[in-house]
């Protein structure tokens, strides 16, 4: 069985990959603790590139990451990139985005996700990006997620992502919707 590597240490990030990618004939892994890949690309796409080809140059494996965040109306697109390194933990990320826009009637964000696959070579072989559209509500709601989910209500179903069950959350969050774009492909190359 082919492997792919996971360019992530995030543990919320390897649950939802390992859910959405079941059908995959591949032994999905993580990245080696020894790899550190710093992020300083200045798109979400240069960083998901970035990391699966550093990944998979390491591995000499296939590799897939994606780079996502949370790009906020009033804020000017903060977090955007720097969404993971917004503050020290995720509750504390919370607290600076509910400071930051105390007050502040336009409350409109979304989610985006960028997702790259390279081969054992390096190159991409597989890219897709996706956007998931919603508001910053006032205060958390929801016990499920990971990051700015409990204060993310996404537009048609009036749920943040941490209020939604997992059939629901990878319908319709950018994440889910990146990587199913790229199934298609995965199923081909690891038939």
């Amino acid at each position: 069985m082919k492997k792919l590597y996971l360019a992530s240490k995030n543990q919320g990030k390897i649950e939802e990959y390992k859910k959405l990618l079941l059908n995959v004939n591949c032994q999905l892994l993580l990245q080696p603790e020894s790899i550190e890949v710093e992020e300083n690309g200045i798109t979400f796409r240069e960083n998901a590139i970035k990391k699966a080809s550093e990944v998979s140059k390491k591995t000499r494996n296939y590799a897939i990451a994606d780079d996502s965040g949370i790009c906020i109306d009033a804020l000017d697109g903060r977090p955007g990139i720097y969404s993971s390194r917004y503050a020290e933990n995720d509750q504390k990320r919370i607290e600076r985005v509910l400071h930051e826009l105390d007050g502040e009637k336009n409350r409109g964000a979304f989610f985006i996700a960028n997702v790259c696959v390279c081969s054992p070579s390096r190159d991409v072989i597989l890219e897709s990006e996706a956007k998931c559209f919603g508001n910053i509500i006032l205060s958390p709601r929801g016990k499920g997620g990971f990051g700015y989910d409990p204060i993310f209500e996404e537009r048609s179903t009036r749920l943040t992502f941490a209020e939604m069950n997992n059939v629901i959350k990878d319908s319709c969050s950018h994440r889910g919707r990146a990587l199913k774009k790229i199934i298609p492909g995965l199923l081909e190359i690891f038939s």
